[in-house]
């Protein structure tokens, strides 16, 4: 028996596991201490009790010989993907309900896409971002290569026409840095893709925070598109399901390459997966109802608020700071160039403040923190005081 070397190529502490490891640390020799914990990348609102009342209705048909449920379709149920095709009209974007596939989250479909397709791809990452998708590349066998976010651009890398990739992992809002991009951008990675016969995975996990009306929420605003995108999208963040697991995956059926993407995806979902629960299903389906909509913006509004506050708080500190205005997420630049991990440490044992490095996400975070604002408003308060006046 062998083992997949590749998957020995991977640091042995994720980030989010390094994090909580230092936390435990700190709380554990100071007992007394409060944590202000602003590292969460979990939510902390409940979920909204119209989305609650659906799950017990569902549950109580399962009681019911004439009402249960038994296997769904690999796919999703058709009203829950009629459901997700019709979030989209709404925003004026044509996606047919068979090209939804439903999940039980994006990460795990952000790892499983990768059953799809030959090794001997070329992987381009934008740095910093969500490590998920570099270390699923590397498990797999590929090679990755980065297109640079930074200060002068924004954190928004763009294409380069003297690089070749094959595969294209971009995510906007971006986790980490709450950079959003422009119509105009996602034009040129679209067009980049199809110069090159590339693949887009579009990560859009995080569009319902989106404010600015100029801004795309899916990268099927852009013509074109259909032809070279994939885009995959969750429940965790817009309506607060971290707890209960939803996400869905658009495949169009015009992705055309050496075979039908839409194809080989059904057929792997056949085979490697029975469809997420009914109860969970009749829950996400009630999230895009007027009513489930008005309930989960308000939450959304909540965590907005919060981002508000702590960029409010950097700003008065004359703190340089991205992400907030479009996004959970507040990526801030470490005074006077300090290491990422160093400042993490500062931050936790001189304000009880913990951050994620921003190093975690990519080399191109190093001398960066990210401030997730998923906390509660109480937390949120606290930190800001504490951050204005460093």
């Amino acid at each position: 028996m062998k083992v997949n070397h590749h998957a020995l190529e991977l640091e042995q502490n994720y980030l989010f596991s390094e994090v909580a490891k230092r936390i435990r640390t700190f709380c554990a020799a100071n007992p007394t201490r409060e944590l202000l914990k602003l590292s969460i990348g979990d939510v902390t609102r409940p979920l909204a009790k119209v989305i609650t009342d659906e799950m017990k209705a569902a549950a109580e048909e399962m009681s019911h010989a004439e009402t249960f449920h038994g296997y769904g379709a690999e796919q999703g149920e058709p009203f829950l993907r009629e459901a997700i095709a019709g979030y989209y009209q709404k925003r004026g974007i044509t996606v047919d309900a068979a090209d939804v596939f439903v999940s039980d989250g994006a990460k795990c479909d952000l790892g499983n896409l990768c059953d799809l397709f030959d090794a001997d791809n070329t992987i381009l990452l934008p740095n910093p971002v969500y490590p998920v998708y570099y270390d699923t590349s590397i498990m797999s066998g590929r090679r990755v290569i980065f297109a640079a976010g930074s200060k002068g651009n924004g954190f928004l890398p763009m294409p380069d026409d003297s690089v070749h990739a094959d595969i294209i992992y971009l995510c906007s809002p971006n986790n980490p840095t709450g950079a959003v991009y422009s119509r105009e951008q996602l034009r040129e990675w679209v067009a980049y893709a199809q110069k090159n016969g590339a693949l887009i995975l579009f990560d859009a996990a995080y569009e319902a925070y989106i404010r600015d009306p100029a801004l795309p929420h899916s990268i099927f605003e852009i013509d074109g598109a259909e032809t070279c995108a994939i885009e995959i999208n969750s429940l965790s963040k817009t309506a607060g399901f971290t707890g209960v697991r939803c996400g869905w995956t658009v495949v169009p059926r015009t992705l055309q390459y050496e075979a039908s993407l839409h194809d080989m995806w059904f057929r792997r979902m056949a085979t490697k997966y029975n469809g997420n629960s009914y109860i969970i299903q009749r829950a996400a389906a009630k999230v895009f109802t007027e009513e489930g909509l008005a309930a989960v913006h308000k939450d959304i509004d909540y965590y907005m608020e919060n981002a508000r506050i702590i960029k409010a708080a950097l700003t008065k500190a004359g703190i340089h700071s991205v992400g907030g205005e479009n996004a959970p997420y507040v990526w801030m630049q470490c005074p006077d160039h300090a290491d990422s991990w160093d400042y993490f440490d500062h931050l936790l044992h001189a304000c009880g403040i913990a951050g994620t490095p921003g190093v975690g996400f990519g080399t191109a975070g190093q001398g960066w923190l990210r401030f997730s604002s998923f906390g509660t408003r109480e937390t949120v308060t606290k930190a800001a005081e504490y951050l204005s006046a460093l």
